[in-house]
């Protein structure tokens, strides 16, 4: 499991990758991934393209990130997933939370 963070040029989007298992193995790696920066993105993209497993803890965390990026005025984008990981996503109800792409 990796889990590698990049701001776009402005700064103003963050794209946080998973490789590998999402579970509560990442979760140190994923909260200082999104917690570091000096100044808060306006736009979060999690990228799940690598991402072979995701578990309820990876649930929980997504929430988290959620909360942090502003709760219901949020703009989180999980994009690329494989269709387990968007039936997980889907049977969870996450695309009334997230914009699932």
């Amino acid at each position: 499991m990796a889990v590698k963070a990049e701001y776009s040029a402005q700064g103003k989007e963050l794209t946080i990758s998973i490789v590998g298992r999402f579970d509560f193995g990442s979760h140190q790696s994923f909260r200082d991934a999104y917690e570091r920066g000096n100044e808060k993105p306006k736009a979060y993209i999690i990228d799940l393209k690598n991402t072979t497993y995701l578990d309820s803890s990876a649930l929980g965390m997504l929430l988290l990130l959620r909360d942090h990026a502003g709760g219901d005025a949020a703009k989180v984008r999980l994009v690329n997933s494989n269709s387990d990981v968007k039936k997980i996503l889907a049977i969870s109800n996450f695309d009334k939370l997230f914009k699932i792409e």
